[in-house]
């Protein structure tokens, strides 16, 4: 009966653990990508990736990052990342990617007013990022 129970706790432990390990807040929405492909010429396209990014307004954490791989893409062109709040760009990035095709780009989501101390939102709410891709065709046209 004692092994039962000290089973138990141990377990009811690892569960509690776990919950407050899990964010309380979701940033972005991966479940809901879009991708998109649109051809630029014989040799490559541009692979437009839309998610959803929820910031709440009482975030407690300074930086945001948008980050991602693509198993190819093509060298020399950058990555561009755009943020839209109700369809209006208050944003925009690039970035190059590493040699493995991942890219990262942090930005900031708080900031303190030099002038009063207190800290203000630059990102909170509901934004749509667009990230565009440069990757080689994989059926080339005749």
């Amino acid at each position: 009966m004692n092994t039962k129970m000290n089973l138990l706790i141990v377990a009811s432990i690892m569960t509690v653990f776990a919950v407050m390990m899990v964010p309380s807040d979701v940033i972005a929405e991966t479940d809901q990508n879009k991708i998109n492909v649109r051809p630029i010429n014989d040799k490559m396209s541009l692979e437009v990736t839309t998610v959803t990014m929820t910031v709440p307004e009482n975030n407690k954490l300074p930086w945001g990052k948008v980050w991602g791989t693509s198993s190819e893409v093509v060298e020399r062109y950058p990555v561009i990342i755009q943020f839209y709040k109700e369809n209006e760009p208050v944003h925009v990035a690039q970035v190059d990617t590493k040699g493995d095709g991942s890219y990262e780009y942090k930005f900031r989501a708080r900031t303190i007013d030099n002038n009063t101390g207190e800290s203000k939102d630059i990102f909170y709410g509901d934004y749509t990022v667009k990230i565009f891709k440069v990757i080689p065709n994989t059926n080339p046209t005749a």
